[in-house]
């Protein structure tokens, strides 16, 4: 754990926010709420969670980081 005032014990979750927030966004137009919902769930469920790369997981998804150390 950090000290009080040490951002550090969010920078996961931040860098997250940021890309949800430059990579789904902006480049799409929600008509309803739950279109909205629909496609940030695809979003983390099948793009940040399975497919996109991480490099504090050694460059491999959360998916494949995970599948990785039930094997070990």
């Amino acid at each position: 754990m950090s000290r009080k005032g040490d951002c550090w014990d969010h920078a996961v979750a931040e860098r997250f926010f940021h890309t949800l927030k430059v990579e789904l966004i902006p480049r799409n137009k929600f008509k309803t709420r739950d279109e909205a919902k629909r496609r940030i769930f695809e979003c983390v469920e099948i793009y940040y969670n399975r497919t996109r790369a991480h490099s504090t997981l050694r460059y491999l998804s959360p998916f494949e980081y995970e599948k990785e150390a039930v094997l070990v």
